[in-house]
């Protein structure tokens, strides 16, 4: 266990010393939040958004960057330094590299596409023009995504099944590829979704991601605990300057990659069930979001004066720090039911 923590304090230390130079090179590219004179623009959209977040204008975005970068180059260094030093780098499937494979691809390929949709957010790109990507084009590539990390879950680590603690364990087979694709999707948007106040996904998500740690470290599975904790110092590091009033976001980059592979995580600790209760946050929030989306598609009216969860309560009057400290507050209850479900039979 104290390799890990090692881990996570190396990863910190690196993070926390790369951050601010960072900031600076992303103000120098112009990496930020729309500025005063493209405020107007926004305010016909989302005029409830701008009227609680307008003041942020200009706050560079794509944070997530910085931490997929370290955590993948760590990650990768310390795996070499297992082989290295002939320490076995055990795992619980037939194939460790599948395991980090499937990790790594996750990570990275939902991170491209989400540099890829802040660039376009940023710099304005047209949807209808070959640099923008419309809502159902970026669902498309996560699906798609989505279904090729879960053929190598079905196929290479050989998972088809889901426990649910009273009922039993059930065998899925082939349906297992849309059921896991459907989770690292809602899960992927999930997060982007929640990541709309200072310190609110990245603190959520360090919650829920330590309680994983926890279990992937009772059961020994060195891949999956030694990626959770290279993540778990880049996430500190990176909450710290994102706490309210933040000096940097996640951005899609970020969101899109950490909410996948959180969802892939779950999955490859068999924890599929203890997934939706761990991230019962991102659940509520992206729920808010998809009833309101249908309400106005189908009902023709709003369910919510706005939504998601977050900005509701924003519009009711609470304070954006107070939204997310009680959010924290019950990702922590969420992180204890879902460790509690996670050993029961």
């Amino acid at each position: 266990m104290s390799v890990y923590f090692f881990a996570l304090l190396i990863s910190f230390a690196l993070n926390a010393a790369l951050i601010v130079p960072f900031i600076d090179f992303l103000y120098k590219l112009k990496f930020q939040r729309a500025h005063q004179q493209t405020k107007d623009a926004f305010n016909k959209a989302t005029p409830v958004f701008d009227k609680f977040h307008s003041h942020k204008a200009g706050t560079p975005v794509g944070g997530g960057v910085l931490t997929v970068v370290t955590t993948v180059f760590l990650y990768a260094f310390l795996l070499l330094l297992f082989v290295f030093f002939d320490r076995p780098i055990q795992s619980n499937y037939p194939s460790v590299i599948a395991e980090i494979k499937i990790i790594l691809f996750t990570f990275i390929s939902f991170a491209l596409l989400g540099v890829y949709d802040d660039l376009s957010k940023i710099f304005f790109w047209k949807k209808d023009q070959f640099f923008g990507l419309r809502l159902r084009h970026k669902l498309i590539f996560e699906t798609v995504l989505a279904f090729i990390i879960s053929y190598w879950l079905f196929q290479e680590l050989k998972i088809d099944i889901i426990h649910i603690p009273f009922f039993g364990v059930f065998e899925l087979s082939y349906f297992y590829l849309i059921f896991s694709t459907f989770i690292i999707v809602a899960f992927a948007n999930a997060v982007n979704v929640t990541d709309g106040l200072d310190g609110l996904a990245s603190g959520v998500l360090l919650i829920a991601l330590a309680g994983f740690w926890i279990i992937s470290s009772s059961i020994l599975d060195v891949p999956t605990s030694l990626f959770i904790a290279i993540w778990l110092g880049g996430l500190i590091a990176f909450l710290y300057f994102n706490i309210w009033p933040a000096r940097l976001y996640l951005g899609d980059t970020g969101a899109l990659s950490f909410g996948a592979t959180f969802a892939v995580i779950g999955l490859i600790l068999g924890k599929a069930f203890t997934l939706s209760i761990m991230g019962g946050i991102f659940v509520v929030e992206i729920a808010s979001s998809f009833v309101q989306l249908m309400s106005k598609r189908f009902m023709k009216k709003k369910a919510f004066p706005v939504a998601p969860l977050h900005l509701y309560l924003q519009y009711k009057g609470w304070e954006e720090p107070k939204i997310v400290m009680r959010f924290w507050i019950l990702s922590v209850l969420f992180a204890i039911f879902g460790l509690m479900f996670a050993v029961m039979r």
